[in-house]
């Protein structure tokens, strides 16, 4: 099979050749500088990698070291915008285009959140007058179609990372205690400030999938709704203030294209997942398996006929700090559950951070390309 293929036959249920594999078509399944820096310096070869997600650290990698390590998937995203966007502040700070303020604190691999523009006191007002990012901006869409015509070409399974966040966005706007509050107790100031991000972002990702629904295979979003041992909010709530601001972005994406869509949350969202399906979302990840209730082989029997997963390979515990052979044997198991019938792309549970040894990182797609599904058939 060709690796578009492959993917797309995992995310139809089907069994593909062998396991189709994922690194870095998503900003949720990509590298750290740091880990993909070692990564290259074991390899011997790869050009260094430019920071695409400055909060996360996140780096482009290269193809050669993508051919490398036989993976299946390849993405793109918006474009920055022509006026409006990151503004330095010196000192490892800067202000990104929403007004929020981000600060890399001495020894950190991450820029932390330092101002929420919109904390404390709202009067009925604020939301109105606050000076949002102009979604027309021509920046954004620029050469976008043209990225997706290249990656086209080359066979690989194409992703177009959409930005439909509003959860993320006003946790960052409000900061994380201003909107838990509202989401508990002010429902109608959740529910305005949600919807005027949403609106932005509809409009934002609607300009770039009319340009580009055409080409793509898979559209990606991600906005997280699950913690280590919980949901963020009750099943109730989840239906009556975030559900609906998420089937709006679906309707969007499926007003523009036949891709099937991949939905990143991190945690434990066990009690979601029927929605997800409900919703009509075709993959999720990243399947933090060490999560409450995020059981690979209980999702697999009661969801794998109806939504595929996309991760599952743990990076809590054994990416970080097992041997190369417990990495080996952990891809093996997890395709022995999650693998029969299709619907299992191996990626690792969100993105591979500093503290992930570069063997265990080759470990793991060495290990992926012997995924045989016609190996598995035969014993």
């Amino acid at each position: 099979m060709t690796p578009r293929e492959r993917v797309l036959a995992a995310l139809e249920h089907r069994e593909p050749d062998r396991l189709p594999m994922d690194l870095g078509s998503a900003r949720f399944t990509g590298m750290t500088a740091p880990a993909y820096e070692r990564l290259r310096e074991l390899l011997g070869f790869g050009r260094p990698g430019a920071v695409i997600d400055r909060m996360q650290q996140l780096v482009e990698m290269d193809e050669a070291v993508l051919e490398h390590l036989g993976v299946d998937v390849r993405g793109f995203s918006l474009g920055a915008p022509d006026g409006g966007g990151d503004v330095e502040l010196g000192e490892d700070r800067y202000r990104d285009e929403w007004g929020v303020v981000r600060r890399r604190p001495a020894g950190c691999h991450y820029y932390e959140l330092e101002i929420s523009p919109l904390a404390g006191e709202l009067d009925p007002g604020a939301i109105a007058r606050y000076p949002w990012p102009d979604p027309t901006d021509p920046g954004r869409v620029r050469g976008l179609r043209e990225q997706a015509l290249r990656l086209r070409e080359t066979g690989y399974a194409v992703v177009f990372n959409a930005r439909f966040n509003p959860v993320h966005t006003t946790q960052y706007l409000r900061g994380f205690q201003d909107w838990f509050l509202d989401l508990a107790g002010n429902h109608e100031r959740f529910q305005a400030l949600m919807h005027a991000v949403l609106e932005i972002l509809i409009e934002m990702n609607r300009r770039a999938l009319a340009e580009v629904g055409d080409l793509v295979d898979i559209v990606a979003f991600g906005d997280d709704v699950g913690m280590q041992d919980r949901t963020i909010c009750s099943l109730s709530l989840y239906r009556k203030l975030i559900r609906p601001c998420q089937e709006r972005i679906l309707a969007t994406i499926r007003a523009y294209t036949k891709a099937k869509v991949l939905y990143h949350t991190c945690g434990s969202v066990y009690p979601f997942i029927p929605d997800f399906i409900e919703m009509g979302i075709d993959a999720l990840n990243p399947v933090q398996v060490r999560a409450r209730h995020m059981d690979p082989a209980r999702l697999k029997r009661e969801f794998g006929d109806r939504i595929s997963f996309w991760g599952g390979l743990d990076t809590q515990l054994v990416l970080p700090h097992g041997t190369p052979a417990e990495v080996r044997a952990e891809v093996r198991r997890m395709f022995g559950i999650l693998g029969p019938g299709g619907g299992w792309v191996l990626a690792a549970v969100h993105n591979v951070q500093p503290d992930v040894p570069p063997e265990n990182v080759l470990a793991m797609f060495e290990e992926g390309l012997r995924c045989s599904y016609a190996r598995a058939a035969t014993g």
